[in-house]
């Protein structure tokens, strides 16, 4: 008897400022952060696709790691608290035409015990939209008879965080280095972060000459660094003129948010170009 394997790949999809094309969901804000008196959030939901669609909304558990990757877990890892105890979302269900738009508001409960610090969760948009496909155009048999059929549910998510109480973080930038592979350089180093806080803000990179006016080298924006772990490494292209090697100067990496009209300087450091 023929058997049939229904495997459901959860593809979750990294967001940035622009819809992704798979997802077909536009979501501001794309980080939320409730700190102060702060204890509404209204978010904005836009159908980018062309047909009319299902979205669920709920939260999730993640873990960052060092390289800036995560991954799903159930724990709360070292160091960690999770937000979700303390937030309501409503509605949780909503289904939009295309281009049509929709707001969901989150609240933050407050609770006369929560220890100080952070608190995050990430809240997690799934499309219901019905991906099984006609026929058995997808599947894939051995020689045992055995289909295989596989079918994507998308989604995104978005992080959010509680602060309250007392709250520190230090941070440094150290360990840079330039390395050339395959006519490429590239610049790695860590972001060091001590504190009961997150970080989360653009890294720029200048050279400057000895000779000439200074220039930007590389950026990456939006670089987070959670409370799951103390550092993150970083490695940049940089666009160096026509591939060829820096001459001699000094290139001077900066950290900073620049969120809320508030230019805040987390670290900077320079390596000397011989």
């Amino acid at each position: 008897m023929k058997v049939r394997l229904l495997l459901l790949l959860n593809l979750l999809l990294a967001f940035s400022f622009q819809a992704d094309a798979q997802s077909d969901l536009l979501v501001t804000p794309f980080r939320v952060v409730f700190e102060g008196n702060k204890q509404k959030q209204s978010l904005n939901l836009v159908n980018m696709g062309k047909e009319t669609t299902t979205y669920s909304v709920s939260f999730v558990q993640k873990d960052m790691k060092e390289d800036g990757s995560f991954i799903d877990i159930e724990q709360p890892e070292s160091g960690q608290q999770f937000a979700d105890p303390y937030l309501r979302i409503f509605p949780r269900k909503v289904t939009l035409a295309p281009q049509e738009a929709q707001v969901i508001v989150m609240q933050y409960r407050r609770k006369a015990d929560m220890k100080p610090g952070e608190y995050r969760s990430h809240l997690y948009f799934r499309s219901e939209k019905d991906y099984t496909a006609l026929g058995d155009k997808t599947t894939a048999n051995d020689s045992k008879s055995l289909s295989v059929q596989l079918i994507p549910i998308y989604g995104m998510s978005i992080p959010v965080i509680i602060r309250t109480g007392e709250t520190n973080v230090t941070v440094t930038i150290s360990d840079l280095k330039v390395e050339t592979q395959d006519q490429t350089q590239k610049l790695s180093f860590t972001i060091n972060r001590a504190g009961n806080i997150s970080l989360y803000g653009d890294i720029l990179v200048r050279f400057v000459p000895e000779r000439g006016k200074a220039y930007d080298i590389a950026n990456l924006n939006g670089v987070g660094v959670y409370t799951s772990i103390n550092k993150r490494n970083i490695s940049l292209r940089l666009d160096s003129a026509n591939e060829k090697p820096l001459p001699k100067g000094k290139l001077k990496v900066t950290y900073s948010n620049n969120g809320d009209g508030k230019a805040i300087l987390y670290a900077a450091n320079d390596l000397i170009i011989e």
